[in-house]
């Protein structure tokens, strides 16, 4: 997903819009990350060299996380369950820090997806606000993990995936934005989470709880729009048509010949 910014000027009196390049993605290395929980979570080499990585265990929750400050960005790649066994959650942890996963001091942000309807949860993705430990009785279906009780608060069930679950050996593509005031959550190219509020700055993260053989494939980063831009513009993504920049041009031209007109001489 690429971001343009829009600035307004005015040229000989007449207002124009300038949409800045879009912001430029590059590969995430992810072997600094870091893992918190029992997951087994290796790296891969395809497309890039350590921009991939797989967790191959049933296990209680676990984390796979940059271990830095990351607001600010946006992020984007592929995740794939690769097996037809078990039908638990995968996703993804915003603004959180090592050690949350058992800490009562937690404060992040997670989106999880279940493929399946079980044990009192419903199959689809949801994004909820985490406050304390959630890794408190291995894979049971009582923790508040599971049920989003308690530790877990729901903020929001998807926009179209709310009630529906992942299917096996299905590429999904995801983009991710994440700011101090604003969070949007994009599947295969549409929307499906666009959450104000006052998030704590902290980690990027993948998540996994009861579900082996998942890939997050091809990560990528670039600078997220700035969700207050101060200068009334729409502080969310905005396309740049092709043909709005030949209007443009169109209005310039217009512009010059209005402010220089063509003086004839008498002979």
């Amino acid at each position: 997903m690429k971001f343009s910014t829009v600035v307004r000027h005015f040229f000989f009196g007449f207002p124009f819009v300038l949409f800045a390049a879009p912001a430029l993605s590059v590969p995430v290395d992810l072997s600094g990350w870091q893992i918190n929980g029992s997951g087994n979570w290796s790296l891969q080499s395809n497309p890039e060299p350590s921009d991939s990585v797989f967790q191959s265990l049933n296990s209680r929750p676990t984390v796979f996380f940059n271990g830095q400050n990351s607001q600010g960005t946006a992020l984007a790649g592929s995740i794939e369950v690769q097996t037809t066994s078990d039908d638990d959650f995968i996703g993804f942890v915003l603004g959180y820090n090592d050690g949350d996963l058992f800490s009562d001091d937690a404060d992040y942000i997670l989106v999880d997806w279940k493929q399946g309807t079980q044990s009192g949860w419903d199959a689809g993705m949801a994004i909820s606000r985490v406050t304390g430990a959630i890794d408190t009785c291995g894979t049971c279906t009582a923790s508040d993990a599971w049920q989003h009780t308690g530790n877990v608060e729901v903020l929001e069930r998807a926009a179209t995936l709310g009630n529906t679950g992942w299917l096996d050996n299905t590429s999904y593509l995801f983009d991710i934005v994440f700011t101090s005031s604003n969070i949007q959550v994009l599947v295969n190219e549409v929307l499906q989470f666009d959450i104000d509020g006052s998030f704590q700055d902290g980690s990027f993260g993948f998540y996994n709880f009861s579900q082996p053989d998942v890939l997050y494939a091809g990560i990528t980063e670039e600078e997220a729009p700035d969700p207050d831009p101060g200068n009334g513009s729409d502080p969310k993504p905005v396309p740049t048509p092709a043909s709005l920049g030949l209007m443009i041009l169109g209005l310039l031209g217009l512009a010059l010949k209005r402010r220089n007109p063509i003086r004839q001489t008498s002979v």
